[in-house]
């Protein structure tokens, strides 16, 4: 006997007419992910665990993974092999696929392996050297997502809120290395000893890299006083610290006197939020005292600090005026394995779902978190933080997507 639905249903009024129900399709579209080896000697992490990839493997996806592209984070190539991933002995073959997901931002030479509307998803780092990098994407006409640009709808940056984490910890930790005289620090010890004052440390930015600077200089039994230009942040802060410390907006007076006291300060500052594009002058840091440890975690968007610049893993720090800054942008890479697997939470959901949508263009449609992180898209620039930096034209992601 066939059964025949009935379009109606049974309310208190009698039959009340049901909504028509259209026969939906599916879209999935079991996608080809590319997982580069980082060319950046600096660069340690790996954008995919194995653990990942076998879940995606196992959902009907193509993972090209180039030899040792885990190594320097602890995952053998075998883990990989193990897990189904297709191991590729070089560059040409792993770009081949339809998304290329690293960790560290192209280089011209990667570039080169591009071709037009492929996605690509990698940090970017908004320096005078990377506006050579900005053209040659757009050149490729690629669809670019940058990790510190994906945004959800409450205004959180998930990828950049699960690095600042690891960073804002290392941080504190960092400054208590340079402050030995090991590393012909001062000699002093973070969190003092009986009747010996503890040191001061300034966070620059309430936001998660400040948290967890804060959190980690308290447990070490530091003295913490906090910055940033949000009321709210600083109120949330205090809350989620569990304790009263000090907090301020930058008033400068203020400002200035604890710099001057600071034995470590920390910048966190998000410049890409135009609210919070602040910076400390090259005036300020002068006036700080001889042997102060700066942390710049904002060097990635250009620094927060005047007296700033990039540095890396081998070479981390630098002098002037009597002031150490470390100024690597990616610090999370001293502790690759937990970043790695931080990174791979976030993305191996995200890939999922973009096969399940349908490919690359439909997901960003419908998906304000990652349409969020796309700086390019098809040979034009689209993030208004880039342009501004570079004097580089733009267009909203939104708008254009609407023509989809």
């Amino acid at each position: 006997m066939v059964q025949i639905s009935n379009p109606f249903t049974m309310g208190k009024a009698g039959f009340l007419p049901q909504e028509e129900m259209l026969e939906v399709t599916s879209q999935r579209k079991c996608l080809t992910i590319g997982v580069p080896k980082e060319t950046d000697e600096n660069e340690s992490r790996v954008a995919l665990t194995p653990q990942a990839v076998e879940l995606l493997v196992n959902n009907g996806y193509t993972i090209l993974y180039e030899r040792d592209a885990g190594k320097e984070a602890s995952f053998s190539n075998e883990k990989y092999i193990d897990a189904g991933a297709t191991m590729c002995e070089d560059k040409d073959s792993v770009y081949a696929a339809d998304i290329i997901l690293k960790v560290g931002p192209f280089s011209l030479s990667e570039i080169e392996y591009l071709r037009e509307r492929q996605t690509v998803i990698s940090s970017f780092n908004v320096n005078r050297e990377a506006e050579e990098t900005i053209k040659a994407l757009l050149a490729k006409k690629v669809i670019a997502i940058g990790f510190e640009y994906i945004r959800d709808l409450s205004g959180s940056y998930p990828v950049v809120s699960s690095m600042c984490e690891i960073a804002g910890s290392i941080s504190i930790m960092i400054a208590a290395e340079y402050m030995s005289n090991a590393n012909n620090g001062k000699g002093i010890m973070l969190g003092g000893v009986t009747g010996i004052s503890p040191a001061e440390v300034v966070i620059l930015g309430a936001n998660t890299a400040g948290e967890f600077a804060a959190r980690t200089a308290l447990g070490l039994g530091a003295t913490v006083k906090i910055f940033d230009s949000n009321l709210q942040r600083l109120v949330e802060i205090q809350r989620n610290l569990g304790q009263r410390i000090f907090t301020s907006t930058y008033h400068q007076p203020v400002l200035q006197k604890a710099l001057i006291a600071a034995e470590v300060v920390i910048g966190t500052i998000q410049l890409n939020e135009p609210d919070n594009a602040f910076y400390i002058s090259e005036d300020m840091v002068r006036n700080m005292k001889a042997g102060t440890i700066i942390v710049d975690l904002s060097i990635d968007q250009g620094g927060c600090f005047e007296t700033s610049r990039c540095t890396t893993h081998k070479n981390p720090t630098f002098m002037k005026y009597g002031i150490t800054h470390y100024c690597v942008p990616n610090i999370p890479a001293r502790v690759a394995r937990t970043s790695s697997i931080a990174l791979s939470n976030i993305f191996a959901p995200i890939l999922f779902d973009i096969g399940k949508t349908g490919g690359i263009n439909p997901y960003l449609k419908s998906n304000f978190t990652l349409r969020q992180g796309v700086y390019t898209f098809n040979g034009i620039l689209t993030n208004y933080y880039i342009s501004k930096f570079y004097d580089m034209p733009y267009k909203n992601i939104d708008l254009l997507m609407a023509a989809f």
